[in-house]
């Protein structure tokens, strides 16, 4: 082995090993088209387009691009009940989706939820596609494993999110191990130094932080086999046909009923135990909140994480119906399609049972009981504030005075989220220059110092 091949093993840019596309819906936009056509030519990379920005129908172009390219059969898996929307949106496209739930393929391209992974041959596909791929850090360690392994064989891979690991920036090793770049653990060694015990580092995670030294080299990697994009300026195009409308949040901070003993004034609970004690104490004076601002609104969502929260505000909210854990699969489907032809105004749901990949925007009302997790805050209030979205969209956290650092938790982690996005789509744009093809293969001129005669 000379020295040459030596560093073509070191290099951590896997380059292009797709192809050109074939086909293109007429009714994409500009920067869709650049996205469709660097996901086919990456032949396997991750998308990481704001709600709103067609992922279904980027998603959608690229298997068809694939089925027409290789005759074989596209997996394409999704959260609970967006398989439906899913189809829907292949047939405005003129692209056929059909759904499975026996682990065969139906058509050239199949989708299921990710449920359903078990059932299914990965021989039986040339390609896998992950919507709302950021679900995957809330799986089990098992199943995340299965699903990796699941697509460990496919030649074409795409995982499509809204939200990367938001404030997480190790969870992008998820991402990077089921493209087949650096598996987790290698890209910790990488990039990474272990802060356990550090006081407030920079670049934050739970246990690592990014290198000094490697800030540049690791958000350049990312890039190598990302693309991320907030809005269609990101990609040099033109903003104007993707308008947000105004997010109005407002925080309901309730008076504490119960006092920590010894102190005279309510406290901020630190630890999660009596934050939890808290809602329960508190259950239902929330609920009387609750009913108070559904009471302004046609439609409306409530966010709720536990069984004893959800239970109550369905007796206690009328006409307030339930999507619950214990419902089968197409019972959840019956209640979600109802909710969005305005059948049920009020619908109560859990973030992890219905916070990714459904398009609300028919609603403009969400009321919330929120937790530490800043991805399921952030995909419940994008079901309704998204790009498509006509109407101002409210959001009421309903929160207590003990319960005070559960949201400024929240709003600390938003901003380590819009640290991280910047980061992407700044180098993206600056040192990958998004249109140049990717080249890491130039030789090094010596100094002319250095030269032997």
């Amino acid at each position: 082995m000379d020295y040459n091949e030596f560093l073509e093993q070191k290099k951590q840019y896997s380059g292009m090993q797709g192809f050109q596309y074939n086909f293109m819906p007429d009714n994409a936009f500009e920067f869709q088209k650049i996205l469709i056509d660097y996901h086919l030519m990456k032949g396997k990379s991750a998308c990481f387009a704001d709600t709103g920005l067609g992922k279904t129908l980027i998603f959608l172009t690229f298997a068809e691009n694939i089925v027409k390219h290789t005759n074989k059969n596209v997996l394409i898996l999704t959260p609970l009940a967006v398989s439906t929307q899913t189809i829907s949106e292949g047939e405005k496209f003129g692209i056929e989706v059909k759904r499975s739930r026996d682990g065969k393929p139906k058509g050239k391209i199949t989708v299921t939820n990710y449920q359903q992974l078990n059932k299914f041959d990965s021989n039986d596909f040339v390609a896998c596609i992950l919507d709302e791929s950021g679900i995957l850090k809330n799986f089990e360690g098992q199943f995340k494993k299965d699903i990796i392994r699941f697509m460990n064989k496919m030649s074409y891979r795409l995982l499509c999110t809204a939200t990367p690991s938001p404030n997480d920036f190790t969870e992008l090793g998820n991402s990077s191990e089921a493209l087949g770049e650096l598996k987790y653990m290698d890209m910790l060694s990488q990039f990474f130094r272990d802060t356990s015990n550090d006081k407030n580092p920079q670049w934050s995670t739970p246990n690592w932080i990014l290198k000094q030294h490697a800030v540049h080299d690791f958000w350049r990697w990312v890039v190598s086999w990302a693309r991320a994009i907030r809005r269609p300026s990101d990609l040099g195009c033109d903003d104007s046909t993707h308008v947000l409308t105004k997010l109005i949040e407002t925080e309901h901070v309730l008076e504490s009923k119960t006092l920590l003993e010894g102190y005279l004034f309510p406290f901020k609970y630190e630890s999660l135990k009596d934050q939890r004690e808290e809602r329960k104490k508190t259950l239902e004076q929330r609920a009387e909140k609750v009913l108070e601002l559904v009471n302004h609104h046609e439609l409306s969502t409530i966010w709720a994480d536990y069984n004893y929260e959800t239970d109550y505000l369905e007796k206690f909210i009328p006409n307030a119906v339930q999507i619950s854990g214990q419902d089968e699969d197409d019972e959840k489907e019956e209640k979600f399609n109802a909710f969005l032809k305005g059948e049920i105004k009020r619908i109560i749901i859990k973030p992890k049972i219905g916070a990714w990949g459904l398009n609300w925007q028919h609603c403009n009302h969400a009321i919330v009981f929120p937790n530490h997790s800043y991805e399921q805050y952030y995909q419940l209030v994008r079901r309704l504030h998204r790009f498509g979205q006509k109407r101002d969209v409210f959001v009421d956290i309903v929160t207590t005075e003990g319960e005070g650092r559960v949201f400024d938790n929240i709003k600390r982690k938003a901003a380590d989220a819009e640290k991280m996005f910047s980061m992407l789509v700044s180098f993206m744009n600056n040192e990958l220059k998004i249109n140049k093809q990717e080249n890491f293969n130039k030789k090094m001129e010596l100094p002319t110092w250095l030269k032997t005669k």
